[in-house]
């Protein structure tokens, strides 16, 4: 189903739609106060951006030196060319292990890969341990973000998702309550699980060793007490430096909901005695991605959530109504390049206000990526034929100032003198929610005009 059909659907609960935006624009809000703290901010990002791109024109050998280093540090890395791939090498390994029960930190990655239907599909529980992927997962969900994975989701309707999945008392959606009732079913799992999950927020070629982001402790609580650990990541999560390290860390979380730093930055670089541990990379569409100039900078994403968090589009759409992984403004970039027909309405599901490209920490041109994307996806997909007629239309009426003048008479005099209930009649979706502004008299071209001659008259 096409964006703007999914995005009529979440709509259709004003309310939710009211609290959604104003949730995430509040995110927005202290992303704003965070950076505003921090002396250089902008020389940050530019910082940031320059390392990604170094890494990722050198990308070929910062992975080869990471693997080396890992295997050094007595860690198995593994290699895996897409999602099936990746979700094979898993299944071996708790295979190997005799896995039964797997906790799972928040990873994109293996959501991109659907590990968790591949994997219980042969009988394997997966708990994902973060509390929004939780509720999520237990709600038979995917994330509606990347950072907030519940956003779409009030208190109240996980108070009755706990009621039925965790025997919970109703609360009135009490957040105490529902927060120690979750951390006493996540203790649980995590003491009797076999294997520990995790992505990676950054991995260091240099060392062989990565980081992972966390507010919770979830990924250490996992990794600390499982016998196995199994870190997940793109190949894109590669950077040379452990002291690049201090340049992402301070760029993600202020970023993501402006915090200083997460609450739990867990560096892991080798099994602890009589434990495993196994890295994953995967490519899935990257290098395909890297290979197209207009758009290999949307690799530099550290997956923080701050265009979406800003996007006026994502806001009062939701994320559901990306129908990607990654939703928002990064996804219609990374998307049409997994599946251009089907993801072809995505790039439209933007003002180009370019507010997204403001809040990146990484620099990354997302409204000119957008942009170059609709251009080829009209080229190359077929069009609705109302919209293929009106822009033909439009283009002619722009291309001729007397018509233009002309038509713009017409329309002023409209808004002032016809009834609101013909303006805002059915054809007109965007009345039902706003008014159109009382059409001045004359046009801005009139009325310049008219201003020089009062200057030369008065001369």
């Amino acid at each position: 189903m096409s964006h703007p059909n999914l995005a009529s659907i979440f709509n259709k609960d004003e309310k939710r739609v009211d609290w959604h935006d104003k949730a995430l624009w509040f995110v927005r809000h202290k992303r704003d106060r965070s950076v505003h703290n921090v002396k250089g901010w902008e020389s940050l990002r530019e910082l940031g951006h320059g390392i990604k791109a170094h890494t990722l024109s050198n990308i070929d050998n910062y992975l080869i030196q990471f693997e080396v280093n890992a295997l050094n540090n007595g860690v198995q890395v593994h290699w895996a060319a897409n999602a099936e791939e990746h979700n094979q090498i898993v299944h071996k390994i708790l295979k190997k292990n005799n896995a039964k029960k797997v906790v799972k930190s928040k990873s994109m990655l293996t959501e991109e890969c659907h590990l968790n239907p591949y994997l219980e599909a042969d009988g394997i529980e997966v708990i994902d341990t973060d509390l929004g992927e939780r509720i999520v997962q237990l709600a038979k969900e995917p994330p509606s973000h990347v950072v907030l994975p519940a956003i779409h989701k009030d208190r109240h309707q996980v108070d009755e998702l706990f009621q039925e999945h965790l025997g919970t008392e109703p609360c009135d959606g009490d957040p105490q309550y529902l927060t120690a009732e979750a951390r006493k079913h996540l203790r649980e799992k995590f003491i009797q699980a076999d294997v520990a999950i995790t992505g990676v927020n950054f991995a260091v070629a240099e060392t062989g060793g990565f980081v992972v982001c966390t507010n919770e402790g979830n990924a250490d609580m996992g990794a600390h007490l499982a016998p196995v650990h199994i870190a997940c990541m793109g190949v894109e999560k590669i950077i040379p430096k452990q002291e690049h390290l201090g340049v992402f860390l301070r760029l993600l979380a202020r970023s993501a909901t402006g915090q200083p730093i997460t609450t739990y930055s867990s560096h892991f670089k080798k099994p602890r005695k009589g434990a495993k541990m196994h890295i994953v990379i995967v490519d899935n569409g990257r290098s395909e991605q890297l290979s197209r100039p207009d758009f290999r900078a949307s690799l530099h994403c550290i997956r923080c959530g701050a265009c979406m968090n800003t996007c006026p589009i994502y806001r009062r759409s939701g994320g559901h109504s990306y129908d990607y992984t990654i939703p928002g403004p990064i996804g219609s970039i990374l998307s049409p390049g997994k599946d251009l027909k089907k993801y072809s309405t995505l790039p439209f599901a933007s003002t180009l206000c370019g507010s997204c490209s403001d809040v990146c920490p990484v620099k990354i041109d997302i409204h000119s990526q957008l942009y170059k994307w609709r251009q080829i996806i009209t080229k190359n997909t077929p069009q609705p034929f109302i919209k293929k007629k009106s822009m033909k239309v439009m283009g002619q009426i722009f291309a001729k100032p007397s018509q233009f003048e002309k038509i713009g008479k017409v329309a002023r005099w409209s808004l002032r003198n016809l009834p609101k209930s013909f303006i805002n009649s059915k054809p007109n979706a965007w009345g039902k929610a706003r008014d159109l502004p009382k059409g001045p008299k004359q046009s801005f071209d009139d009325w310049h005009k008219q201003r020089e001659d009062n200057k030369l008259k008065n001369k």
